[in-house]
């Protein structure tokens, strides 16, 4: 059974940092492709970064760029979020993914709140 759970969410003032994790299980975790989106609500789903099986190469949106950063450690099954310098429009549940071209896997998603 394939487990992606999300952690690190929380409450922070405008200006402060966050560091995201989803732990993965039950799958082969080194030949995924790994993503971070995020929902506010209201919205559509958004990308916010990808990271390739390896970690070699990664890409972010635009409007994501310069205050994210996404990692990967596969000895630890464990994909980050790094979130700086974090804005009020940044509120959203953040989900975790997994992806390649046999199917994907979304975690539950952790909430993180950006509000003085």
């Amino acid at each position: 059974q394939v487990q992606l759970v999300e952690s690190g969410g929380g409450l922070v003032q405008p200006g402060g940092s966050l560091r995201l994790s989803c732990a993965a299980s039950g799958l082969s975790f080194s030949i995924y492709n790994m993503s971070w989106y995020r929902q506010a609500p209201g919205k559509e789903r958004e990308l916010v970064a990808l990271i390739s099986t390896t970690g070699g190469s990664t890409n972010y949106p635009d409007s994501m760029k310069g205050r994210f950063t996404i990692s990967r450690d596969n000895a630890k099954n464990t994909v980050y979020l790094q979130m700086n310098s974090l804005k009020p429009e940044d509120t959203a549940v953040y989900y975790c993914h997994a992806y390649r071209r046999s199917g994907s896997y979304w975690g539950q998603g952790t909430q993180v709140t950006v509000s003085s």
